[in-house]
């Protein structure tokens, strides 16, 4: 019966991998590489930043219809700005 011995560990030298610069790309390249993006995962993450952020701006909507309309007599944003308001609530 043979026995075959432990092999030992081979050790990789760090210091070729310290000197290698690092690579950046240029300032815009986040946002063209987000927005032209295929990969599944990253538009995911797109898709729920976007739509939080409407909610978000449809609550602030709503908070300021909600204003105007709480007492009689309170002048927060004229009516026509209350329809946009209304509207723009309604789209988003």
């Amino acid at each position: 019966m043979t026995t075959r011995g432990i092999s030992q560990p081979v050790e990789t030298d760090t210091a070729d991998q310290d000197e290698m610069p690092v690579r950046r790309g240029e300032p815009g390249n986040v946002v063209i590489k987000w927005m032209t993006t295929t990969d599944h995962k990253t538009i995911g993450t797109l898709y729920l930043v976007t739509s939080f952020a409407f909610f978000c701006v449809g609550g602030i909507l709503a908070l300021v219809m909600r204003a105007e309309l709480a007492r009689p007599g309170i002048q927060l944003i004229s009516n026509e700005q209350f329809n946009q308001a209304f509207t723009m609530h309604g789209t988003i």
